[in-house]
């Protein structure tokens, strides 16, 4: 992984915590959603216009990565509509690039020998950790916390499916750009039209309000996986997938500071830990 590479993929977690933080900041989930998918279906499109078509060999993994990823958006509505932004997003990143480690050693063929590994099981390690300590359900709420974990764990099995797929079609497409418009176009259409099944002519007027901050959202997700799928291209999947999960520490800071929940010093000694299996994966990748 070059420095290049390690830097599109750092900037990409930083935009990728940013977009989950302002959908999460709307309280209509599917509202929040339907905005961002709505909204990436649309530059999707117009970006398809002025990018080359992906290969023939791609589509099977565009259509199947679309669909997983809409999996992913409604487990992930599922758990911020449970659990604490802080908590949640952790636990459904962390999750990830071990499961993405054994994915792509066992239908990609990509290895990793032992300090890379070392580096993704000490950087997933500190993830988990970070993600675990303290969770809690939200204030004054009955439910048990137990559901939202667990929706935020099949966000995180979701994540890595279709980190898998996305790098084995965005290297078979010949154009990652034209690879990331065709799957905003597929994946954001379906959300959108669940909603209009759902709210029907109320639609319009419970996205107006949000219209400006769901955008935002749709464009930042747009630069975050485009990104990330340009690394994929250059770097073998499973340190891009670790290096990717880097955004926790930013999703923490963010509940910390916008949504007002706990960041304490266990959270920090567990960012220090994936921090360490960050620099394992860097030195010796």
């Amino acid at each position: 992984m070059t420095p290049l590479v390690a830097a599109a993929v750092l900037l990409a977690a930083f935009t990728h915590a940013a977009w989950n933080a302002v959908a999460h900041h709307i309280k209509d989930q599917l509202v929040a959603f339907t905005l961002i998918s709505g909204g990436g279906a649309v530059l999707g499109m117009v970006l398809a216009c002025l990018t080359p078509l992906p290969a023939a060999a791609s589509w099977p993994y565009l259509v199947a990565s679309a669909l997983l990823h809409v999996g992913y958006q409604t487990l992930l509505m599922r758990s911020f509509s449970l659990g604490d932004f802080g908590q949640m997003y952790p636990i459904a990143r962390g999750t990830a690039p071990l499961v993405v480690t054994v994915l792509a050693a066992v239908f990609v063929g990509e290895t990793l020998h032992g300090w890379q590994l070392a580096g993704v099981a000490v950087a997933s390690a500190g993830l988990v950790g970070l993600a675990l300590w303290g969770i809690r359900g939200r204030a004054g709420a009955a439910r048990p916390h137990g559901p939202a974990v667990l929706a935020a764990l099949a966000t995180g099995l979701m994540i890595a499916a279709y980190t898998v797929v996305d790098g084995v079609g965005v290297r078979a497409s010949g154009t990652p750009l034209g690879f990331i418009a065709w799957l905003m176009v597929l994946q954001g259409l379906l959300i959108p039209a669940y909603a209009f099944c759902v709210h029907r002519g109320t639609l319009p007027g419970l996205l107006r309000p949000h219209a400006g901050r769901g955008l935002l959202g749709a464009a930042l997700s747009i630069a975050a996986y485009s990104l990330v799928l340009w690394a994929q291209t250059r770097a073998p999947l499973a340190p891009v997938a670790a290096l990717r999960e880097s955004s926790i520490i930013v999703g923490a800071a963010i509940g910390a500071v916008f949504f007002k929940e706990r960041f304490g010093v266990h959270r920090i000694a567990a960012a220090s830990v994936m921090a360490v299996g960050i620099g394992l994966m860097l030195r010796f990748g």
